[in-house]
């Protein structure tokens, strides 16, 4: 399995990236998404997914791993094949379809080309309960820069507390000088 790769950029088109690695070329499809986010430098970081099908083997390229494990989440549903979880993610951000799934929100995944109403609700029947963690990752690497915050809310997840609750008990409680170990007792007992 490739999970990554680290080379020189070679060629960018919005649908594919060339990337050298000691001498060999690999051609990795992108979303837009990952179109816009890599620069023009010519080193370049890539998170990538294989796929092997019957008539092809290629591989997926995403600008960070958030976006590969929406990728991967989007596969899991039945009806939607490689081609079209690149399809969502250029038309939304993972965090945008996590948002749609979290929120019932069919209209939101339904304005993606080639999504109609059926597979748009069995996108959202199927990854409703796996947006709770990822939603928790999009937190810490986008909005959080506090480690302590998340570690601590990410443990009163995990002990069952529901999220919002959590986060309004930390929001309480919270104070820049405490241990992880604190501020997970303060917000217990305000739980």
């Amino acid at each position: 399995m490739i999970t990554h790769l680290n080379g020189r950029l070679v060629e960018k088109t919005p649908t594919a990236l060339i990337i050298e690695c000691n001498g060999i070329g690999y051609e990795v499809k992108v979303s837009l998404n990952t179109f816009s986010t890599i620069g023009d430098s010519e080193a370049v970081k890539i998170y990538t997914q294989f796929i092997v099908r019957e008539d092809a083997q290629i591989l997926y390229g995403f600008s960070n791993r958030e976006e590969r494990e929406m990728f991967n989440l989007l596969l899991s549903v039945s009806g939607i094949g490689p081609n079209t979880a690149i399809l969502m993610l250029s038309s939304l951000t993972p965090t945008d379809i996590a948002q749609a799934i979290a929120s019932d929100d069919v209209n939101t995944i339904k304005s993606v080309k080639g999504i109609g109403l059926k597979t748009a609700q069995r996108v959202i029947v199927d990854l409703k309960d796996k947006m709770l963690k990822f939603e928790v990752s999009n937190d810490n690497v986008s909005t959080s820069n506090n480690t302590i915050r998340f570690d601590a809310l990410t443990a009163l997840i995990s002990l069952g507390f529901d999220r919002k609750l959590a986060d309004k008990a930390l929001s309480k409680v919270f104070k820049e000088q405490d241990t992880v170990e604190q501020v997970i007792k303060d917000a217990l007992r305000v739980l």
